[in-house]
């Protein structure tokens, strides 16, 4: 068991840290000023650099390379902002792997060379309005007929809806009763059909769009069917994945907010001495260091032992329940640590503050995680909906 990653992951790593400090920060204050995602030409660039797909296929012009090597790269690139880490977080941990493990070799051929080259994000449409932690109970329906697919339904909660090119879209492909009527279909921005609401502007997540999602007679080819009806456990598999790229985005938001305060505390001054002499302001990052190299350690476990599969939803999710928790309250001392200038715009801990907060809400809510943590522990899933 080695707890050091390789020379050539250190090589990764510094790399993309490189690049990230000095091009993305910038971009990244235009980005949350303007509440705008990251444009065409800058996903381009991120292709050009190797940072988009780092975990998929070569053969899809993907990096190829682990997991691992992947949280390493969005880790870096989410210091700086989820705005401009977003569309490596899609391309690595989000539906993109599905198509990945599950879509047809045509489904694959279409999509994933498109995602690496930052042509194309592809973002996943699970909840509705109706239907957010019990995602069992969704509505929107896709009917097979013949060699095309007609969806109609409502979306909502989509992080990435009306700005991402395609959409991975569960949906109910039978007459079956909760989860095994459930599957899931791709379907590109542009089908005649599909349209989207007003778009919605949160507390945090600054630059990632959301909007709810209309889907009219939208009619895709039958080649677009990603999981047929019956495959939820499928989808459910690669969104273990996916909580391991909240759990880097949760992880890397409160590590920056901690290098910024470590760095604030040794500087301020208070009673002519630097704030770091002060042993309750020593207790405050001692207890956050110790936080964030565990939630480091829940996530590195989650990806290794997945190898070139996917994560387990025991680890995953303990991992992601982890790291939310976490940098919720390691941005809280921080911006205690730095009283008003904490509170205060002009410094970057506020924006820490409102991202970290969300990641315990999107990918599945903390308390949903520590419901699917006790059914690993037993060894059964429980039903919520028992009287």
């Amino acid at each position: 068991m080695d707890f050091t990653l390789s020379t050539e992951q250190l090589a990764l790593q510094a790399s993309v840290r490189r690049f990230a400090q000095h091009e993305l920060p910038e971009i990244a204050r235009r980005l949350e000023e303007q509440d705008e995602p990251v444009p065409v030409e800058l996903r381009n660039r991120y292709a050009e650099l190797g940072y988009l797909g780092v975990n998929l296929p070569e053969q899809y012009g993907g990096g190829g390379l682990s997991h691992l090597d992947a949280v390493i790269v969005l880790e870096e690139m989410a210091k700086i902002s989820i705005a401009v880490a977003f569309p490596v977080f899609e391309s690595c941990f989000g539906p993109a792997l599905a198509i990945a493990h599950f879509g047809n070799e045509k489904l694959k051929q279409s999509i994933l060379p498109r995602v690496c080259a930052g042509d194309s994000v592809v973002a996943v449409s699970m909840s509705e309005p109706g239907a957010g932690s019990a995602l069992t109970d969704l509505t929107t329906r896709a009917k097979i007929q013949q060699e095309r697919i007609v969806v109609n339904g409502t979306k909502r909660w989509c992080s990435g809806a009306g700005h991402s090119e395609a959409y991975v879209v569960y949906c109910r492909l039978s007459d079956q009763p909760g989860a095994k009527g459930i599957g899931a279909v791709l379907v590109e921005k542009d089908t005649p059909g599909l349209s989207f609401g007003k778009r919605d502007h949160h507390m945090g997540f600054r630059g990632v769009f959301s909007a709810d999602m209309y889907f009219d007679n939208v009619t895709v080819p039958r080649d677009n069917l990603l999981v047929p009806a019956g495959g939820f456990s499928k989808l459910m598999d690669a969104f273990d994945l996916e909580r391991c790229g909240n759990t880097t985005m949760s992880l890397a938001v409160g590590q920056s907010a901690f290098d910024f305060v470590l760095e604030y505390v040794q500087d301020r001054q208070q009673f002519d001495k630097p704030l770091v002499d002060f042993q309750a302001v020593q207790i405050h990052l001692a207890e956050m260091k110790m936080k964030l190299e565990a939630a480091r350690l829940l996530l590195y476990r989650a990806v290794v032992n997945a190898e070139q599969g996917l994560p387990s939803v025991g680890e995953s999710s303990i991992a992601k329940c982890f790291a939310n928790e976490t940098v919720r309250e390691v941005t809280g001392k921080a911006m205690q640590l730095m009283g008003g200038y904490g509170y205060s715009r002009e410094f970057p801990i506020e924006q820490k503050m409102r991202d970290g907060w969300g990641w315990g809400i999107a990918g599945g809510a903390i308390d949903i995680q520590k419901v699917n943590i006790a059914s690993a522990v037993v060894g059964r899933r429980f039903n919520q909906r028992a009287k």
